[in-house]
């Protein structure tokens, strides 16, 4: 009897875990792979100048819960970082800066770890700090720095491939700017559903044809009820069969053949009723535009298959191998691999649990033709068929980041924005200042990278260290107003300013570790001024 009462009795509910209820909201944006990625990070920021900046974006990754952090800076306390520094109070004065923030920030994630260098008073021992704390998922680092240690930076990153991100906070201006070291691919970019959807009605597989055959078949002869409960994926192959036997087999692609296909399924809509027609037809005709027409590729993925692969860790790279099966499945049937989600449509539930069986079993089947693909090249063996489901339901929105690693012309830059400025001076004129463009901020840029190492350069020093590498910016009265605003901060950093810059570049650092999401390409410019953000590839 006892025995029959345990098979009986429910099994248990299991509610959320502790973690699943204190990262429940982020849970939601980059899921369970996103944070483990996001828990297993390691992130280096080498701190110097006021220091802020950098620290108000470890915040920011503290919170959500990074693995591990290391801050490399060898400043004392002062009063100055007292004004500026949330993270210090006047028990700090006279000790380590790095110590002093690294204690504060581990105050907030207690699953955090978090190190500081240098450990005893004296000068950060960069190269070691990299040896020995490493290996690093990013580092970040602040202006102004010294020479000697930002190219340690930058001969690390190279050789390891670390992303690398320079944040610069002055005054009323920042910017940041993001060095991947190659291609970035990212997979799971997040699309608007809206977007996602692929009902493949131009080139259904048999078994979808069969099961919309055998629900139309006699449809005239249907009861109301289930006439009015056809799916609309049902109701639009059904009659795109009839009108390809009336057109030569062809489908209507252009506007015209559009407005008479949906004119000619509404026609087989029942109005006898209530409602003076049927939901599901006007489904079906609100469909046509989005669901019926010519495959192409996305120029995200078309980028991808046309990209030529040329360093030896892009050749080891699992992405690269499945990117190339998934262009030998698409040269074979024409179309990327089926994402299998099917959008919400008035249908029986039992009707619509079969339609959305067949398109998960169709999605499936054709991850395991791209895995079978992968698994006869070179190194294809080992790779997660896991990797392979993700990356055939987002083929279609992948994306590749820095797919062009030269650097870009900035004296053609400055001529775009100026002339970009131009015109809006002009707008602004003609109108009577009732409607004005924002302006560039490419000259705060310049600006700020010309203190990267002296933030107490002048005016005229700024200007002349910017006319080196642009020299049609002499003589700009822009360029002039700006050099003289980054020269009255003299590297001073305003809170607010870099909070805010502090938390932008944490949203775009979490995109590159979880690698979801769009990051930018590659700089971000803010003006606290005019409260605007402008992404330049610079």
């Amino acid at each position: 009897m006892a025995d029959i009462l345990r098979d009986q009795t429910p099994p248990v509910l299991q509610g959320p875990t502790e973690k699943e209820r204190k990262y429940d909201r982020q849970l939601r944006l980059w899921a369970a792979n996103g944070q483990a990625a996001l828990e297993s990070a390691n992130i280096l920021l080498v701190n110097s100048g006021a220091g802020t900046v950098g620290v108000e974006t470890l915040k920011n990754l503290v919170l959500p819960g990074i693995g591990k952090f290391v801050i490399a800076d060898d400043a004392i306390v002062t009063e100055a970082d007292l004004g500026v520094n949330f993270f210090l109070d006047d028990s700090c004065l006279g000790t380590s800066r790095s110590e002093s923030c690294a204690k504060l920030l581990l105050e907030l994630n207690s699953e955090v770890q978090g190190h500081w260098y240098p450990k005893n008073e004296g000068k950060l021992d960069l190269p070691h700090v990299l040896d020995s704390a490493g290996p690093f998922t990013l580092i970040m680092y602040t202006n102004p720095i010294q020479q000697d240690n930002l190219a340690t930076i930058e001969a690390h990153a190279r050789q390891h491939q670390t992303p690398v991100v320079c944040i610069h906070s002055a005054g009323f201006y920042s910017f940041f700017r993001f060095n991947l070291h190659g291609t970035f691919p990212i997979v799971d970019t997040h699309p608007e559903v809206e977007k996602t959807t692929d009902l493949r009605l131009l080139q259904p597989w048999p078994e979808l044809s069969a099961f919309a055959q055998d629900m139309v078949e006699g449809i005239d002869t249907l009861d109301d009820h289930k006439h009015g409960h056809l799916p609309y994926v049902v109701i639009l192959l059904h009659f795109l069969g009839q009108w390809r036997r009336s057109h030569d087999g062809k489908s209507p692609t252009t506007p015209k053949e559009k407005r008479e296909f949906s004119k000619f399924v509404l026609s087989g809509s029942r109005t006898n009723n209530s409602e003076g027609g049927e939901e599901n037809f006007q489904e079906a005709v609100e469909a046509i535009n989005k669901n019926i027409k010519v495959p192409e590729l996305e120029s995200g993925i078309a980028e991808v298959f046309d990209h030529k692969i040329l360093s030896e860790v892009e050749e080891k790279s699992t992405f690269w191998l499945i990117a190339g099966a998934i262009n030998v499945f698409y040269q074979k049937h024409g179309c990327l691999p089926l994402p299998g989600s099917l959008p919400d449509m008035k249908a029986q539930s039992s009707v619509y649990v079969k339609l959305q069986r067949l398109y998960k079993e169709k999605a499936r089947k054709d991850a395991r033709d791209v895995l079978g693909l992968v698994q006869q090249m070179d190194g294809g063996k080992h790779v997660d068929p896991t990797e392979v489901d993700l990356f055939c339901k987002n083929a279609r929105f992948v994306k590749l980041i820095n797919s062009n690693p030269t650097e870009p012309d900035l004296g053609q830059i400055f001529d775009a924005e100026k002339s970009s400025d131009e015109e809006a001076e002009a707008m602004k004129i003609d109108t009577g200042g009732a409607f004005s463009l924002p302006l560039s901020n490419l000259f705060i840029y310049l600006a700020l990278k010309a203190t990267t190492h002296r933030p107490d350069a002048t005016a005229s020093e700024i200007m002349r260290t910017v006319t080196q590498s642009v020299p049609q910016a002499a003589g700009h009265e822009r360029m002039e107003q700006i050099a003289q605003e980054v020269a009255r901060a003299k590297g001073g950093e305003l809170h607010n300013i870099s909070a805010l810059t502090g938390g932008m570049v944490a949203q775009e650092v979490i995109k590159i570790i979880t690698k979801q999401y769009i990051p930018i390409d590659n700089t971000c410019i803010f003006d606290g001024i005019s409260s605007r953000c402008q992404v330049l590839r610079l």
